[in-house]
């Protein structure tokens, strides 16, 4: 555990509450501290839900630590099972409180409360949220799911959807509609609005449906091996993987695959003349396991894209990741840091990143598109408009995100060509992010000669660190008509190049021989 301005997941407890919050009839007893109470708000404020989540902290403080903080603990739990009247009961510790080994699990058991109560041993200080998440709902499968008979038709649980989830919501209507096609049902979906009630009924369905491994593989192996239940190993994230998870669930249950593709858009992309500017570009793709892995084999094999880097968060996901990279020829990531993530993107220099909101924040930073593929997520990822990302739906989705940030990309691109133009010249910012009127070039207040209104001030390009060179005027107006996707390897090299030859100041003629040195 490291403090750090970002991270990418919290702490065990976290991927909890997303279990509970998903859930309808389950409360969250959580032995915490009064700070802790903040992780309300990644739900009402960043998902926005229009109910905080089923959570009761006891917010011990300072100063209850001389004291019982157990009787604490136990007076939360009755109260909150008198208020709520939940189906059933999660219990556990937050990481603060787990210093203090006060039990909750043993101590709720010694309450005699009339519904299941199911405790959790998260480690806090060695595991995060996805793993928290992937605890939870194993520890609650295995309490509450039991053998049952079969459903006549055939049905499926779908497995891993939570609440904070990147489209979660929207990916189980779309593959709920791809199953309706092929004549299965679907008998449960958990943890997302499943009851505990819902969960003893996990037995009568034929097959599981695994959509997010790093929030579901856990139970779905328990279940597996205790109700005989098979689940799929496919994510239907993308074209090509959603027609091999429609024959690998086929093939689960004795029926015969069928896939409806009415509504699918993304092949017109690859016989239209505007894939032949887009094919060929290098993103770089970090995120969670899942969604990584996924995002790769559509960039590759859909997009024509030419994957640069690859790499994901959570170490639990390292072990397949680390196989595809090998696979795409690239040397896989595994980091919870994003400062070496922004490093390792600096150095891949893409011309694209497919991240997290991290990312997009490094994109910003660096003048790169960025389109945002997994979680951990802002509020503007929770779309109000249905927006998967898995089936065919989700592959009409994946066009758009993929493909708009390289537009407006190219968009700037032809701006820059044509900055002498009295409407297009360098005091001109990007032509969708609006703003105030730029300053002029040379430091003067107000606007360039031939500004109009209301466009945003130039890029300006500054000087390296330690100040050992200085850019001209007229070296950063031609720097800017540099592509905007080489432009930061264009001024590392121009800046190393002066250096090596003691030169203070970089002007037209240094860019240029520069240019002229690195090329051959």
């Amino acid at each position: 555990m490291k403090l750090t301005v970002w991270t990418y997941e919290g702490p065990p407890h976290v991927g909890a509450m997303r279990v509970a919050t998903a859930m309808k009839g389950l409360h969250y007893v959580l032995h915490a501290p009064q700070g802790d109470t903040y992780a309300d708000l990644l739900f009402t404020m960043i998902e926005r839900r229009n109910h905080r989540p089923p959570v009761t902290y006891t917010t011990f403080q300072a100063r209850d630590l001389g004291s019982d903080t157990a009787n604490l603990f136990k007076t939360a739990a009755q109260e909150a099972y008198d208020r709520f009247l939940p189906e059933a009961m999660i219990v556990g510790a937050s990481c603060t409180a787990e210093l203090i080994q006060d039990d909750p699990g043993g101590m709720a058991e010694t309450m005699g409360l009339p519904v299941p109560v199911i405790p959790l041993e998260l480690p806090s200080y060695q595991r995060k949220e996805n793993f928290g998440a992937d605890e939870t709902l194993f520890q609650i499968v295995r309490a509450l799911a039991r053998p049952c008979e079969k459903t006549a038709r055939p049905s499926v649980n779908l497995i891993g959807p939570t609440g904070l989830g990147f489209r979660h919501r929207d990916d189980i209507t779309e593959i709920t509609a791809l199953l309706d096609d092929m004549g299965v049902d679907v008998n449960v979906a958990a943890p997302y609005g499943a009851s505990p009630s819902d969960l003893t009924r996990l037995g009568a369905a034929h097959a599981n449906v695994l959509m997010y491994p790093e929030t579901g593989e856990a139970a779905c192996r328990w279940m597996e091996r205790e109700l005989s239940l098979p689940f799929t190993k496919v994510v239907p994230i993308g074209v090509g993987a959603t027609h091999d998870f429609v024959r690998e669930l086929a093939g689960l249950l004795g029926i015969t695959p069928r896939l409806n593709e009415s509504r699918l858009r993304l092949p017109w992309y690859s016989a239209s003349v505007d894939s032949t500017y887009l094919t060929g570009k290098r993103v770089f793709i970090f995120g969670d396991g899942t969604h990584a892995m996924a995002m790769a084999r559509v960039a590759r094999d859909e997009m024509g894209f030419e994957v640069v880097g690859l790499g994901c968060y959570n170490r639990e996901m390292a072990r397949p990741l680390r196989a595809m990279a090998r696979d795409y020829g690239v040397e896989a990531l595994i980091t919870d840091d994003y400062l070496e993530v922004e490093r390792a993107i600096e150095a891949a220099a893409p011309e694209m990143i497919l991240g997290t909101q991290m990312e997009r924040h490094t994109a910003k930073r660096l003048g790169i598109p960025c389109a945002v593929i997994s979680a951990p997520v802002h509020v503007q990822d929770f779309p109000a408009r249905y927006s998967p990302v898995m089936g065919l739906e989700g592959a009409n989705v994946l066009f758009d995100t993929l493909v708009h940030p390289l537009v407006m990309g190219l968009e700037e691109h032809l701006l820059t060509m044509f900055r002498e133009d009295f409407e297009f010249h360098d005091a001109a910012g990007p032509s969708h992010h609006g703003g105030h009127a730029p300053l002029a070039v040379g430091g003067s207040e107000g606007p360039a000669p031939h500004t109009p209104r209301g466009i945003s001030e130039p890029e300006k390009i500054e000087p390296a660190p330690g100040g050992e060179v200085i850019w001209l005027t007229d070296a950063e107006r031609e720097l800017r008509k540099v592509p905007f996707f080489v432009r930061g390897k264009a001024r590392r090299n121009t800046e190393a190049f002066a250096a090596e030859r003691g030169v203070a100041e970089i002007s037209v003629e240094t860019l240029y021989e520069a240019k002229a040195h690195y090329a051959r």
